[in-house]
């Protein structure tokens, strides 16, 4: 089975958020093995750099708003695309503070959802969301309308 990782910087405070997160990864843990990796916040995006990489395990998709953007039929290809291939996939979210040009050099790809900038805590639903929205596309589920 896959497995997906979330590499995260910081922790969610809101309990709203946390479990939005919970629900996601409950449904998602019928397709793939499911595991969030927080990591604690530096003084800067560089200074959190070498705890994100050394976290990070297959293929790694930064998250990054000069990266692509995608449909969410786009999105499920890709994690099919992967899964075929065996590999599994790490999705990194920076802290508030953004990602280190270093994370996103090192990330196999970059993936923006918006020209707009998110909380790093509601960008984390939103990635579980989509995440798990790919996999129920795969799966020829009517979820995604």
């Amino acid at each position: 089975m896959q497995k997906i990782y979330f590499v995260v910087v910081g922790k969610i405070k809101e309990s709203f958020y946390r479990e939005g997160v919970a629900e996601y990864v409950k449904r998602l843990s019928r397709f793939v093995k499911v595991e969030i990796k927080e990591l604690a916040e530096g003084a800067n995006p560089e200074a959190e750099a070498e705890d994100i990489l050394r976290t990070c395990k297959g293929y790694v998709i930064a998250l990054a708003v000069e990266g692509q953007k995608q449909s969410s039929e786009q999105l499920a290809t890709r994690l099919q695309k992967l899964a075929d291939e065996g590999k599994d996939v790490t999705f990194v979210i920076g802290s508030s503070c953004g990602l280190s040009e270093k994370v996103k050099q090192a990330a196999d790809y970059k993936l923006s959802f918006s020209d707009m900038t998110f909380p790093h805590q509601l960008m984390r639903v939103i990635l579980a969301e989509q995440v798990y929205r790919a996999y129920m596309i795969n799966a020829g589920s009517t979820y995604h309308k």
